[in-house]
């Protein structure tokens, strides 16, 4: 009967370690996931002096604001690129900020429609190219993009409309002064810049 206690007693006493183990694990486990949380909270808060007053911001999520800033971007360059005056300064700095939001196949395009004489169309003529944005599509798994889109040329006697639709890929970057959203375009390409109509002005 003594042995029988005696073994009895260290059973319970291994289930109780045991159970006390455990209970410590769980423990230090559910520390470790709390502070963590907490340092995740935290970083999401950000102080703005007002007056020399801390006031407490709540910072969004990123991710969430992700796909706003990759169309953003997306518009931000078809802008720059394809607003033209007849200014030959005028023209590079736009193609020169459009230049840092994409990568080679940007710097493609412009030489090629320099070559065919574009640019020097646009001052000769005195003639404004202005866009208007209809919709951007993304393919978040691929990072793909559409733009859709329409391009005026207004000369002195008619105004010009054509199709705009362009597609590229878009990758994330460090955010710097001159690419504030931190997107970088890529493998960029017209698709189709078809005439839609030619509409002549009214001579008084």
């Amino acid at each position: 009967m003594l042995i029988k206690n005696i073994e009895q007693r260290i059973k319970v006493n291994k289930v109780v370690s045991l159970g006390a183990i455990v209970f410590a694990v769980f423990i230090v486990i559910a520390g470790f996931v709390f502070a963590y949380k907490m340092i995740q909270d935290s970083r999401k808060s950000i102080y703005i002096l007002d007056n020399g007053v801390p006031v407490l911001a709540k910072q969004t999520d990123v991710l969430l604001n992700r796909p706003v800033e990759y169309k953003a971007q997306i518009e931000l360059f078809h802008r720059l690129f394809f607003t033209l005056a007849p200014d030959d300064t005028y023209i590079k700095d736009n193609i020169q900020k459009s230049l840092y939001l994409i990568d080679d196949s940007g710097k493609k395009e412009y030489t090629n429609l320099k070559e065919k004489g574009f640019y020097n169309q646009i001052i000769a003529s005195s003639s404004m190219v202005s866009i208007h944005t209809d919709s951007i599509a993304l393919n978040m798994d691929q990072k793909k993009f559409a733009f859709f889109g329409k391009q005026m040329i207004s000369r002195k006697s008619s105004v010009i409309t054509r199709k705009l639709i362009t597609e590229g890929f878009f990758d994330d970057i460090i955010r710097s002064p001159n690419n504030p959203h931190g997107v970088i375009l890529k493998n960029w390409r017209i698709i189709n810049n078809d005439e839609i109509s030619n509409q002549t002005k009214n001579s008084y």
